[in-house]
């Protein structure tokens, strides 16, 4: 048996950080803002033949491979060149041999979700070899806990929500419970006003989100107050993205981004600044980093007729430009 899947990137447009449990639950009415992207995360899972019990696993962005006895083998190891997919085969227990390849077409570091589209891609495939029947729901939650294991800090949830669902959406943080609402808003409007350029590869972001987590646990006032008002700025985002308000959204996407800015001096770096000054100055009307920041991705929000010099703007300061749409879809799994 041949089993492939797919799942798309995001870009997140506000929000970001708050998604990591407990922190929304200290900033009521949290909502993440966030956009499945056509830059794609892939799984394949060939079956071995009768009798062959070896488990092969392979990155082939990474260019790393590990190979095991049989499920037993994998499950008694302790150490992993590729932990993500080791740990979610761990999880599925599946029976009998096989490889299992990934590959990704987010550029390393990117902020834009490989990791978690690459997890959900990896549930989906997996939950089809295996028959778990689980739901888009548990592969998110899967997902989450697996990629806590390997970076062993807190994960937050919205990068899973579109690689699972795709389409543009907030996710509401609440007490008890996490929920994904579509966005009311022109995709196809939304598509042509976005941007995506890569800065470099930036600091594990992992850190850059425990170092914003430990400060708001540890009562950091200063930190607290930046994520209450980015967290009323997610708010108005997505109202204004839903009024269709443009220049309201890139205004709040400026302001978003300069008190994230404030939790951390390594969230950017200069090259990040010249993008986004640049661009401002040649169309653009708000930017951002895509996740935890320090490198990474860059989208920026932008007036449709000032896409080919923002795009040169872009690449004279440093960035690479990514082609990217708005996926509609989520994850895909096929059998050919």
């Amino acid at each position: 048996m041949k089993i492939l899947a797919k799942a798309p990137t995001r870009v997140d447009l506000a929000g970001g950080t708050l998604d990591i449990w407990p922190l929304y639950l200290f900033h009521p009415g949290a909502v993440t803002v966030n956009a499945a992207i056509t830059r794609y995360a892939y799984c394949t899972i060939e079956t071995n033949s009768s009798g062959d019990a070896r488990i092969r696993l392979i990155s082939r962005d990474t260019n790393r491979e590990e190979t095991f006895a049989s499920f037993a083998a994998l499950a008694r190891a302790k150490r992993f060149r590729l932990p993500l997919l080791a740990e979610i085969v761990k999880i599925f227990k599946p029976v009998g041999g096989f490889t299992l390849t990934t590959d990704s077409e987010a550029p390393a570091g990117a902020g834009i979700g490989g990791s978690s589209a690459m997890a959900v891609a990896i549930c989906a495939a997996l939950d089809k070899l295996t028959g778990a029947d689980k739901t888009k729901s548990d592969w998110i939650h899967i997902s989450r806990d697996a990629e806590a294991i390997v970076i062993h800090v807190p994960t937050g949830t919205q990068d899973h929500y579109p690689p699972a669902f795709g389409g543009a959406s907030a996710i509401e943080l609440r007490p008890g419970r996490v929920h994904r609402a579509d966005l009311r808003v022109d995709v196809d409007e939304l598509e042509r006003r976005l941007l995506l350029c890569y800065s470099g590869k930036p600091r594990r972001s992992g850190i850059n989100n425990w170092e914003v987590f430990q400060a708001q646990i540890d009562g950091k006032k200063k930190v607290q107050h930046n994520l209450e008002r980015i967290s009323a700025v997610a708010q108005e985002l997505r109202k204004a993205l839903e009024r269709s308000d443009w220049n309201g959204v890139g205004r709040l996407m400026r302001e978003e981004w300069t008190f994230r800015k404030k939790n951390l001096p390594t969230i950017s770096t200069r090259t990040i600044d010249n993008i986004i000054s640049g661009a401002r100055r040649s169309g653009a009307l708000g930017g951002k980093v895509c996740g935890a920041g320090g490198g990474g991705c860059v989208v920026l929000l932008i007036e449709p007729g000032a896409r080919k010099a923002v795009e040169d703007s872009v690449a004279g300061a440093g960035g690479e430009l990514l082609a990217m749409g708005i996926d509609r879809s989520g994850v895909q799994v096929y059998v050919p």
